[in-house]
């Protein structure tokens, strides 16, 4: 991934918002990556497609391929993994973070169904002002109208 020639931001810079940037890239010590700018330590991406490829074409050891890129075994198993079922975007490392509202857990969602009017809009402002009355517990609106949107799927 470059960065336009005429954008203000270096490609370092466009790997740390796009959650790509190497966190280690010293630990690289595959020479392709020291001497030229086609391989980029930075680029955590490519530096896993790289490690695949040692292992699979130049049948190098996982054990040697994951000490010459600096990961650790489990590391390379799970990248190999993600490769295999998503392809260079299994590469990528996954967004941190809650996966789904977590705090709508199923007495959330029983609660809040019995709040719902059949027919009527649902008033997620209100029903969030509710679960923090009855529930004690802070859940923003928007969270409220895409658990009850699940629902009514």
């Amino acid at each position: 991934m470059s960065a336009h020639p005429d954008s203000k931001r270096s490609k370092t810079e466009a790997l740390r918002e796009e959650g790509t940037l190497n966190p280690a890239p010293d630990k690289v010590q595959d020479p392709k990556f020291q001497e030229g700018d086609f391989f980029d330590p930075h680029d955590v991406v490519q530096v896993r497609y790289e490690m695949l490829r040692r292992v699979r074409v130049d049948r190098k050891s996982v054990t040697e391929a994951a000490e010459e890129y600096g990961v650790s075994r489990p590391t390379y198993y799970q990248a190999k993994g993600n490769f295999e079922a998503a392809g260079i975007a299994g590469l990528a490392p996954s967004k941190p973070g809650p996966r789904s509202p977590h705090k709508i857990g199923e007495d959330v969602l029983a609660f809040l169904q019995e709040q719902l009017v059949p027919g009527e809009p649902v008033r997620a402002r209100a029903l969030a002002k509710l679960v923090r009355r009855d529930l004690n517990i802070d859940v923003h609106p928007r969270t409220i109208e895409r658990a009850v949107k699940k629902t009514l799927r």
